[in-house]
């Protein structure tokens, strides 16, 4: 670590959201002699700083990096801004910017009766600034004022510091609250966990005031014991008994249920929870409901004018050389001629075919140009992966919903709003079956009630990862104009995959599914086998051209001997083996130049989005005063460099989850299904699974496990009352 005095001179590159600062720093002191090269010299620095003052001493604390663009850096992450201790100095203080009403001449009087206490003695006590001759009481305050201000923010920085905040999270707890966070800090620091962990934000409170059973944190257990079930289960809303008995579950909390219920009772009257009957809601959980109801009855009731469709139809599927079927037509008319339309199908039904058609009627209709294109229609999706495969059937723009919303990282809020809402009209939105409460709500917010909103996905499917169960419920209302697909294309005559999919999706399992047909094997390997037969079918793959491209391993687990990450470790030595190119470990596992990876975090700021996947192109060994390591991965033509701590969202994608495969196609798929899975197998994981094969499908394992998941129900049962808001909005409120 280096130590280091000097100024900033001039700032190169400052962001208000999140207090990030790369700017120019003459160092006037070092503390280290490695370091004695910079003493006097201008240097680039980099770090979050708060109430950025130029000119003003400032200490830093930090290291020395080297970077691949702009070379030598130095690092900061700690700061503090020094406060003058000599005469001089103190009186270029006085007479700065900084400090209101208070030239040279003061200054100097000032300092002639105070002498280097002058500062002190002043924050101590502005009236010690009445002894100035010819100097007035407002000028007086705003001396004071100014001097006081001026340690504000770094007063607050050193408070965070001490109760255990790293600089960073200080900078951003500042940045949130800015003249809350003294109350916040004195009252409850768990009001914090809108941008602090909860984790972390518990550490720091048992370590600094210790009492396990404190009002204050009981009650923010309780909050985080709704967090985790909504998350685990993807309930809304939650018995009361059972959040009391994941308290002590989760916790260890063990109160009297007359406590917990009083605390319950004070959250709802602090806003963060919602009582009904023996139910409780997060407040958050309960407004997106309600919201969602309330902007689909105002998109809902726009007027709406009928075109007819059929001639246009016809010439479409001429021009395409194409024949829609009767489901077909019926989701391209609703749509067309409805404001909200939700369109459901499985894999071979033609979503994608149906979508493609919607957009270029409008087009034609509008008569629209590029530029018209771009100003009427969004087409829409929740990963990266779906958004492309849109793009690449339209042969138009498509981005994932956070995109699209401008989703601010550091804030974790969106630029698009309700009050700054999207002008585009036609809104498409793909695989909203991945669409949870809390995202839906915001998309609703950041539209204007004249557009025409169509939801396309597959109800069946896997639902979202976070709570709720948007599309199953706007279904189930029959408030809303719905299409479903059933006619399933064949490839071929003896193709499987779809039909297998509807199966799983019935319960209702033929035969067949033990047959091998031209797309569709099942082969019987009893448990400490899979790997080796996976081994030799993919090695026999290879042969006939399949790579690590378009052969896609999915699981349903990470860990065991047939888990995702034993898989991958198989599977990198078969598609990636070692042939001495550059590699890095992180943790026990190690990554190759060459490797095929998994995005496991939305990153905004690198167009990356949770589930994409890309392969690593370089490895670089940073030479500096400090080695660094930098990581350039290419995902689908977008190439971002990564530091090596950013592998923490990061996995090889030989073998990935079922459920981060949603929203994505594969020429070839290869599923084992074992015993040792359990309860992970389920219907709605295993149609999903099998829905991702475009070409080919192996499911290697167990027939009576793959049978006993096809009729396991878990997945289809999650705590809702978006149906309820529907009804009562729609229907009691007309």
């Amino acid at each position: 670590m280096s130590l280091l005095e000097g100024k900033i001179k001039s700032t190169i590159y400052y962001n208000d959201a999140n207090s990030y600062l790369v700017a120019l720093f003459r160092v006037s002191k070092v503390f280290n002699d490695e370091d004695k090269i910079y003493l006097k010299k201008t240097i680039t620095i980099t770090g979050n700083i708060l109430d950025l003052k130029l000119e003003s001493p400032l200490k830093i604390t930090g290291n020395f990096v080297f970077h691949e663009k702009f070379g030598t850096q130095f690092k900061f992450d700690d700061y503090e801004f020094i406060i003058p201790n000599e005469n001089e100095d103190i009186i270029e203080f006085l007479s700065s910017s900084f400090i209101k009403g208070c030239g040279k001449k003061t200054a100097e009087k000032i300092v002639a009766i105070y002498g280097n206490k002058s500062l002190e003695i002043i924050k101590e006590n502005k009236f010690a600034l009445d002894k100035i001759e010819g100097l007035s009481e407002n000028t007086r305050d705003k001396i004071y004022n100014s001097l006081i201000n001026y340690n504000k923010s770094s007063d607050i920085i050193l408070k965070l510091k001490n109760l255990g905040f790293s600089i960073e999270e200080a900078g951003k707890i500042y940045l949130k609250y800015k003249e809350r966070i003294t109350d916040i800090l004195d009252n409850n620091i768990y009001l914090l966990n809108e941008i602090i962990d909860f984790s972390r934000l518990d550490n720091i409170f048992l370590n600094n005031f210790k009492d396990f059973y404190d009002k204050r944190r009981v009650k923010a257990c309780i909050i985080e014991v709704m967090k985790a079930i909504s998350m685990n289960l993807g309930d809304i809303y939650y018995l009361i008994s059972d959040v009391y008995s994941y308290l002590s579950r989760l916790y260890k909390i063990e109160i009297d249920y007359n406590l917990f219920t009083d605390y319950l009772q004070e959250l709802e009257k602090e806003l963060f929870v919602v009582i009904s009957h023996e139910y409780v809601y997060l407040q958050e959980n309960y407004e997106n409901e309600i919201v969602i109801a309330e902007h689909l009855k105002k998109i809902s009731e726009k007027e709406i004018i009928n075109y007819d469709y059929e001639e246009k139809i016809a010439n479409l599927e001429k021009s395409l050389n194409i024949t829609y079927n009767i489901e077909q037509q019926a989701a391209i008319k609703t749509a067309l001629n409805n404001n909200i339309t939700i369109i459901s199908g499985g894999p071979g039904t033609g979503k994608t075919t149906i979508i493609n058609a919607i957009v270029k009627l409008y087009i034609d209709k509008y008569k629209l140009n590029n530029l018209g294109i771009l100003e009427h229609i969004a087409l829409l999706a929740p990963t990266g992966r779906a958004a492309k495969k849109m793009s690449l059937s339209t042969n138009l723009p498509a981005q994932t919903i956070h995109r699209f919303l401008k989703w601010n990282k550091e804030s974790n809020s969106f630029g698009i709003n309700e009050n700054n809402k999207n002008y585009q009209k036609l809104i498409i939105v793909d695989e909203v079956s991945m669409i949870d409460t809390s995202l839906f709500s915001s998309l609703l917010k950041g539209l204007y009630s004249y557009v025409k909103l169509i939801l396309v996905g597959d109800v069946h499917q896997l639902p979202s990862v976070g709570p709720g169960l948007v599309l199953n419920d706007l279904i189930s209302t029959d408030l809303f104009n719905y299409v479903p697909l059933n006619y399933i294309y064949r490839q071929s005559e003896n193709s499987y995959i779809p039909y297998l999919a509807r199966e799983i999706k019935n319960k209702d399992l033929s035969e067949e599914f033990l047959n091998k047909k031209d797309d569709y094997n099942f082969l019987t390997v009893d448990n400490k086998n899979i790997l080796p037969a996976i081994n030799k079918i993919i090695s026999e793959g290879i042969k006939k051209g399949y790579d690590e491209n378009n052969l896609q391993i999915l699981a349903p687990m990470y860990k065991g001997e047939n888990g995702i990450d034993n898989l991958n470790k198989m599977l990198c030595e078969i598609f990636n083996p070692s042939k001495g190119q550059k590699e890095i470990a992180y943790g026990e596992v190690i990554y190759k130049e060459g490797d095929k990876v998994l995005q496991l975090i939305n990153d905004a700021d690198n167009n990356v989005f949770n589930g994409d996947i890309g392969f690593i192109k370089k490895i670089a060994t940073v030479a500096s005063p400090y080695k660094r390591e930098i990581i350039t991965i290419d995902f689908d033509g977008n190439v971002v460099n990564i530091p090596k701590k950013s592998l923490k969202n990061i996995k090889h994608a030989y073998a990935i989850s079922i459920h981060k495969s949603q929203g994505s196609e594969f020429d070839h798929i290869i599923m084992p299904i074992t015993y040792y899975y359990g309860s992970m197998l389920y219907n709605k994981l295993l149609y999903t699974g099998v829905s991702r094969a475009k070409k080919s499908l192996i499911i290697i394992g167990d027939a009576k496990v793959f049978y006993k998941g096809v009729m396991n129900d878990y997945g289809n049962f999650r705590k809702t009352t978006l149906q309820t808001r529907l009804q009562e909005i729609f229907i009691h409120n007309k």
